[in-house]
């Protein structure tokens, strides 16, 4: 389980919702009343971006180990990544800035975890 990607799931449970219920991405869920006195709508699709936000966290924190789970994580992070940039490119319910913030999260995961895995394993080799 610590090998799993965790955004693997934002994009799973995207194209699942797209291809079956894709008004729910687009349907007001709540409203969040603010200070101003303005209400903040989210949407099905903000609903993900915001669990995708929290989930890309645990992901940059989990990237900080140098295990063998973490770098299988960090391969499977990199098909995810992968998987969802086709779905953007070649499928039309994926074409649009929701599941395009998504597919930055997850190459901001690849990023993060490679850049990370790579620094802390330089770190330990100029130890004496």
């Amino acid at each position: 389980m610590a090998s799993f990607p965790l955004l693997a799931i934002i994009v799973a449970a995207y194209t699942l919702l797209a291809r079956v219920a894709p008004g729910w991405l687009d349907t007001v869920l709540f409203d969040l009343p603010l200070l101003s006195g303005a209400t903040l709508s989210f949407r099905g699709g903000d609903l993900l971006l915001v669990i995708g936000l929290f989930l890309l966290c645990v992901e940059i924190y989990r990237a900080t180990s140098s295990s063998t789970g973490a770098i299988l994580n960090h391969v499977l992070s990199l098909v995810v990544f992968i998987i969802a940039l086709i779905e953007l490119l070649v499928m039309r319910q994926m074409a649009n800035m929701t599941f395009f913030l998504i597919v930055l999260m997850t190459v901001s995961d690849v990023i993060a975890g490679f850049t990370v895995t790579i620094s802390t394993a330089r770190r330990d080799l100029q130890r004496p």
